[in-house]
C-alpha cells in the first residue's frame, strides 16, 4: 500500500487501538484538529489502510479475487460422442468460473479471500452465493444484476473425462466496468495479491493493471480460454504473475503451441520479456513451465488418473497462491499448484469437495519431492 505521511500513520494507529473510536477523540489524543482527522481518514480509505465505516481494517495476507461465477451443467458420455444424434449421457451440475473456483478453492485451504463479480437475480445466482458463504468465501461485494441470468457454462465430456464440447454464457460480466467496481476499490487498494480472470472486461483488466484507484498489490491473471487470452495487451507490464496453458500462450505470442517442457519454458520467457513478472506456463500432463526474476525452471506434472478435468487449471492457480501467500518461492508455490491440480482431476466437480489445509500437506509429503 501507498506510503503514509506521519499524521496519517498515527491516526491509523489510533483506529487500530480502537477502531470504535471518534473522530473528535482521536483529534484530541494527536492535538490536532478534527477536520484534520475526517481528512486523514478519508485519504486512508482512499488508498486501501481503511475499508469503510467502521474502520474496518484489512486482514494480513488479505485476497481479492475478481471475475468469473457460473452455474455448470456438466454431460459426460457413456461413448464416444457421434454428431447429429442423440447421445446418452451421465448429467450434473456444479458451480464454476475461474475466480470463483480460485476463490472456493482458497477458502477450504483457510484463506479468506473477497470474491467480486456479477450474477443474475435468478435461483442459480442465490444458489451459488449461500454455497460461497458457506465454505466461508466473502461475497458482500458480488453484484446482484436484476433482470440478468447468471452466467451459464455446459460441458460435454468423453467418457474419460476429457473435454469434447464447452459452450458459454458470460454477457453478464460485461458489466463489471471499472466505473461499476469503484465502489470496492478500498478492497483491492488494501489487498496483497488481487487475482483476476479474462472474463472481464478488456478496460477493468488494464485499470488492474495500471493500480487505477491506488494499491500496490501484486496482481495475478488467468489467461482463461484462448479467445479471452486475446484480451490482454501486448504490454504486460503490471502483470505479477501470469497463468495460462500452451494454446493460450500461442496465441498471444502468435507462434506454434509449445509441446514440449523445453519450448514451454522458452514461451514463459518470451511473456516475460512481453512485461510479466512472472509466466507459468501449463502443458498438461508434461508438466508447468515457469520463468521470473532469476529463475527459469520446468516442473513435473503430479501423476494422476483422470475422472474430471474441469477446474484443474483453476486449483492449480489457487494452490500457487495459496503458496505464495504462505510464503513459498516461487517453484515451490508452482509444485504445490501442480499437486492441487492433480487432486481436483481425480475427483468429480470442479472444486475437490473434501480439500483442507490438512489433506493438501498430506498429499504433499505423500506425493511431492519437493514442497
Amino acid at each position: 500500500m501507498a506510503e503514509l505521511t506521519p499524521q496519517e500513520a498515527a491516526v491509523l494507529e489510533q483506529i487500530s487501538r480502537n477502531p470504535f473510536a471518534g473522530q473528535q477523540e482521536i483529534a484530541d489524543a494527536l492535538g490536532i484538529a478534527r477536520s484534520t482527522v475526517a481528512a486523514h481518514i478519508v485519504q486512508l480509505m482512499k488508498l486501501g489502510h481503511i475499508l469503510g465505516r467502521g474502520y474496518v481494517l484489512p486482514e494480513p495476507g488479505h485476497i481479492v479475487c475478481i471475475g468469473g461465477a457460473v452455474f455448470d451443467r456438466k454431460h459426460r458420455l457413456h461413448a464416444p460422442l457421434e454428431m447429429e444424434t442423440s447421445n446418452p449421457v451421465e448429467s450434473f451440475h456444479s458451480f464454476g468460473g475461474v475466480a470463483r473456483n480460485v476463490a472456493e478453492n482458497l477458502a477450504l485451504l483457510g484463506e479468506r479471500p473477497v470474491f467480486i463479480s456479477a450474477v443474475g437475480d435468478d435461483q442459480d445466482g442465490q444458489h451459488l452465493l449461500t454455497h460461497l458463504r458457506g465454505r466461508g468465501v466473502d461475497v458482500s461485494r458480488v453484484i446482484v444484476v436484476p433482470g440478468r441470468k447468471t452466467a451459464e457454462y455446459g460441458a460435454v465430456l468423453s467418457p474419460k473425462g476429457d473435454l469434447v464440447l464447452g459452450i458459454a454464457d458470460m454477457g453478464i460480466f460485461d458489466l463489471l466496468t471499472p466505473d461499476t467496481l469503484s465502489r470496492i476499490l478500498p478492497h483491492l487498494a488494501s489487498a496483497s495479491w488481487v487475482f483476476a480472470d479474462t472474463n472481464l472486461p478488456v478496460e477493468t483488466l488494464h485499470a488492474l493493471m495500471h493500480r487505477q484507484g491506488g494499491g500496490r498489490y501484486q496482481l495475478a491473471i488467468d489467461a482463461v480460454s484462448t479467445p479471452k487470452a486475446r484480451k490482454l495487451p501486448a504490454d504486460l507490464a503490471g502483470v505479477d504473475l501470469l497463468f495460462l496453458n500452451a494454446d493460450e500462450a500461442a496465441v498471444i505470442l502468435g507462434r506454434p503451441r509449445a509441446k514440449t517442457p523445453e519450448q514451454a519454458l522458452d514461451a514463459a520467457r518470451a511473456l516475460r520479456e512481453r512485461g510479466a513478472g512472472c509466466a507459468q506456463v501449463s502443458i498438461g500432463e508434461l508438466g508447468i513451465a515457469i520463468a521470473s526474476d532469476g529463475m527459469e525452471k520446468t516442473i513435473d506434472a503430479v501423476p494422476a488418473t483422470v475422472v474430471d478435468i474441469t477446474g484443474a487449471g483453476d486449483s492449480v492457480v489457487a494452490g500457487t497462491l495459496y503458496g505464495l501467500l504462505s510464503g513459498k518461492s516461487a517453484d515451490s508455490a508452482a509444485r504445490i499448484g501442480g499437486l492441487m491440480g492433480a487432486l481436483t482431476i481425480e475427483t468429480i466437480g470442479t472444486v475437490r469437495a473434501d480439500l483442507s489445509r490438512a489433506s493438501l500437506e498430506n498429499h504433499a509429503r505423500a506425493r511431492l519431492v519437493e514442497v
